[in-house]
């Protein structure tokens, strides 16, 4: 079997040693004589998988006693619509606008209360940034951002300042792409199926205080606190995407934590946009610098022919899913932590060739 280098923006490639345990383990695991697909959520065995998962991802954040961890369902696309049904009640939230997902998560909000944009990062027709600094309502009840928008291609490295607002993040595509002060947040949620694992299950880390302030007019099976109080066992989980999120992070563990892929990420990155830097007639990133994504750079080419061109040639090479989002076209180069660093570097060779023949 000959695998290709997948830069898909989600479901996104996972690390190879990872499949194949999981494929060791698929119809016996651990000696049990059947598949983890076909062990209860509330057996021992399952049991085992969850602790661990909880407990490789609180070493691996550093996560303080004050947050809890919840395993759920939904997507981070859920999530936009459990935030403010859980917190808004009627009031005032900030949102910043970073794109299409911040957009969805503002539309959504709108369902509770009153949204209001407190920044953005467009200029003109296009998003160029991660803004930094924002008009805070005096009544808000949280602040949501996302801190990778995948479609534009632009990041937040470091955080605002947001006073004593509690603050929400997006962070489906980038948690655990660097070390990460989980303190400074109120709720952080995550999609797996970018950066952490498949697709099928979402993660939530949330201050226990914050959670405890949550409505409780809906259904107990939609309330942060009911599942935090439950260990996300109130009903079946995604038993065996849990799993692979675990193996995951114990592939991280082994590759240096936080501090290891943030090296590994960075690598990349500069991979990359050192090309694209060296050579800006002939690929152009709309992105400012200090604000361009390290888990999708998106760019241009001088046409949409020789973008066309580009992919499709990419593809024969055996590089897949560099499609730009079909909201915006062009390229984008989804480079998570399974990514390797060599799989980069043969793409942006390739990419200086396509440039010598074609600039």
């Amino acid at each position: 079997m000959s695998r290709v280098i997948n830069f898909s923006p989600g479901p996104a490639t996972l690390p190879l040693s990872v499949l194949e345990e999981v494929r060791d383990e698929l119809i016996d695991f651990r000696g049990s004589g059947m598949s983890l697909l076909e062990h209860s959520h509330r057996g021992k065995d399952y049991e085992a998988v969850h602790n661990a998962a909880n407990a490789d991802l609180r070493e691996l954040l550093s996560i303080p006693d004050t947050h809890t961890v919840l395993w759920m369902q939904g997507g981070a696309t859920g999530q936009f619509a459990f935030v403010p049904m859980s917190f808004l009640g009627g009031g005032v939230a900030d949102y910043v606008n970073t794109g299409s997902w911040s957009k969805k998560a503002f539309e959504s909000a709108k369902f509770y209360g009153e949204p209001r944009w407190a920044g953005t990062g467009k200029e003109g027709d296009k998003f160029v940034r991660a803004p930094m600094t924002l008009d805070l309502s005096a009544d808000a009840k949280y602040v949501h951002l996302t801190s990778n928008a995948t479609i534009m291609g632009i990041q937040y490295d470091a955080f605002p300042d947001v006073g004593d607002k509690p603050l929400v993040a997006d962070m489906s595509s980038d948690l655990l792409w660097k070390p990460l002060d989980v303190s400074k947040f109120a709720l952080i949620y995550a999609g797996a199926q970018k950066n952490l694992g498949p697709a099928g299950v979402t993660l939530v880390i949330a201050r226990k205080d914050f959670i405890e302030q949550g409505a409780k007019d809906f259904p107990e099976i939609f309330q942060y606190r009911y599942i935090a109080e439950n260990d996300s066992l109130q009903n079946t989980p995604p038993t065996f995407a849990i799993y692979m999120v675990g193996k995951v992070l114990k592939w991280v563990k082994a590759n240096g934590g936080a501090a290891g892929m943030e090296a590994r990420n960075r690598k990349k990155g500069e991979l990359l946009y050192g090309l694209i830097d060296a050579h800006p007639e002939f690929f152009r990133c709309p992105v400012e610098q200090g604000s361009r994504s390290v888990m999708n750079a998106v760019f241009r080419l001088p046409t949409e022919e020789l973008e066309a061109q580009f992919l499709a040639e990419t593809k024969a090479a055996g590089m897949v899913n560099l499609k730009g989002h079909r909201s915006v076209g062009g390229v984008r180069v989804s480079m998570y932590n399974a990514m390797e660093p060599e799989n980069v570097a043969k793409l942006v060779e390739f990419m200086d060739a396509f440039r010598k023949k074609h600039g």
